[in-house]
This record gives structure tokens, sequence and C-alpha cells, in this order.
């Protein structure tokens, strides 16, 4: 039989007084008398039937047992204002949370966005666009696209999309006084670099390129160097060099002309890395939250079929 849960009240009182390790100064931030607190906390004591402070004619202090409550009780807290903050901002509307890197939105997600919406109109659909690590079993996004390796202990993964790298530039490079039209002639030209290194194995880069298309007399560290594939895709599209880029987030400025293969050329990148839809188990079963996990998988889709022809 499950152990009947104490009030919320008598929880954040608890919360206080156990984390100022004091009864009079959680009196104060409660604006209630010491007396009051210590009475609430010999309830709570007698209703688990179990010493959560130790006392003393001074001051009080966790038991081992109110610091394993403490830690769950505080976690709980904040996950309900968390929770609360949402709700806040809902207006009756449903609402989907979504987080993934600057690029992926720019140069992919945000250009369809406007596919899903449609057959939503009534959603709305927050983006925290951002390159740091968001934790989905907090609450602090619904769903998350990011680019990785797969391992994503606790979470509903989605694999959407396999990467190929190769150079891309602007239309303007394959004209002029050193047009681009076979691999020697990036002499003439600026290399445009991405400075990220995935994890734990080796991501390819101009080196790598160069080295497959039997290029040795060529210094493949030289040129531009971004932390982020937009706007290294932005200085290529502006004509300022050549930039070597993984297919997905290329797609749409290739099929509009802004940016060109100039080679046939492709490489592979480790075959683990991949651009995953991650949810939590609990998140995957929510109507929203499963109709973009699936419209996500579409798009993907879709991008294979253009791919083959």
């Amino acid at each position: 039989m499950a152990t009947p849960l104490p009030g919320l009240n008598l929880m954040r009182t608890f919360e206080v007084a156990g984390r100022l390790s004091s009864f009079t100064k959680a009196a104060g931030e409660l604006h209630v008398t010491p007396a009051a607190v210590s009475y609430q906390m010999r309830a709570l004591e007698d209703q688990l039937g179990v010493r959560l402070f130790a006392r003393t004619s001074r001051v009080v202090c966790l038991t081992p047992a109110g610091e394993i409550l403490l830690a769950g009780v505080g976690e709980a807290l904040d996950g309900i204002g968390r929770a609360l903050a949402r709700i806040g901002t809902m207006d009756g509307r449903p609402q989907l949370n979504v987080t993934t890197s600057s690029s992926f939105a720019a140069k992919w997600l945000v250009p369809r966005l406007h596919d899903f919406l449609r057959r939503y109109p009534d959603t709305d659909v927050r983006m925290n666009v951002t390159e740091g690590v968001v934790d989905l079993t907090r609450g602090e996004a619904d769903l998350a696209v990011r680019f990785g390796n797969g391992n994503y202990p606790g979470l509903q993964i989605d694999r959407l999309f396999e990467e190929t790298i190769f150079p891309v530039c602007s239309p303007k490079l394959l004209q002029g006084k050193h047009p681009l039209r076979q691999p020697r002639g990036l002499k003439h030209h600026t290399l445009i670099h991405v400075e990220w290194r995935a994890q734990g194995a080796t991501w390819p880069d101009w080196r790598m390129w160069l080295l497959a298309a039997g290029i040795r007399d060529l210094d493949p560290m030289r040129g531009l160097r971004f932390t982020q594939t937009s706007l290294a895709l932005q200085a290529a599209i502006d004509g300022q060099g050549v930039a070597l880029t993984e297919s997905t987030l290329v797609s749409d400025d290739l099929a509009s002309g802004r940016l060109v293969r100039p080679f046939t050329l492709t490489i592979k990148g480790p075959a683990q890395f991949a651009y995953y839809a991650l949810t939590t188990p609990a998140g995957a079963e929510r109507p929203l939250v499963k109709a973009f996990r699936q419209w996500l998988i579409d798009q993907a889709g879709l991008m294979k079929i253009q791919d083959q022809h």
C-alpha cells in the first residue's frame, strides 16, 4: 500500500525549515511563528512515523531520513513551480515547447514550421534556441532536436537524418577570374570552416575532404572559421568562400540556388551521428508532442525522397 502523501503546505514548510536548518528562520520566510513551524514539523513526523529533525536547545538539523525527504521535496516543488509558470502563459491554448540548436532552427526547422502550424492552427509553438543542455525530465521543454551519437538514456529517441558532408559555394564562384571547376581550384578561394567536434568521434573537415579528393599540396587549415553552421553558410552565400557543410542544413539553400555544389565528392560522418528528436516517455504520449514528432519524421522522410531524385 502506498504511503499517504502529506499536504502541500506541510511539504512547503518542511522544505524551508530543512533548507535553512532553523525553525526561526523558516518562520520568518513563511511569515508565521516559530511555534507554528515546530508544530507542523511534529505533525509531519507523526504522520510519516519517522524523525526528520534532530533538535537541540539552539539548533535543528536534518536526520538522514530528513535529508532524503528534502532532496525529493525540493525537486518536486521546483517541478510544480515550473508547471505553474507554463500554465500561466498558455491562455487556454495548446502549447508546445521545442528546443534545438540555432543552426538547425534557422536552416531547417523554422522554414518548415508553417506547415505544422497550418495543420494545428490553435497551437502556440515556443522555440528555445540554445546550444546548451536542456533537461526534458524536468519539464524544461516538451521535445528537443539534437545532433549527437544517439546515446540519450531514459529518453524516447527518433533518428531523423544521416549526414553527408560536401563543399558548397555561391554560384558567383563558378565564374569570374578563378572559376571553381576542379577541386584544385580551391587554392584561389577561401576555405570556410565550422569549428565543431563530435562527441568522441572525428568529424569530417577540410583536411579529410582534400585528401579524399587527392589534393595534398593545399593548406587545409587556412580560411574563415565559425562556431555555427548557419553563419558559415551565410558567408558562403555572400561569396566569401567555400564552406564544407552537412547535407541537412544546406538543403534549402541548394534548392533555391543560393548555393551550389561545385564538386560531386561527398564524405560521410561517423555512422552513429545524426539528428534526433528527443522526448521523455511520458511526453511522447501527449497528443500534441506525438503529432509534432510524427511531423518531424515525415518532413525528414520528404528530404530523403528528394535526395534520391
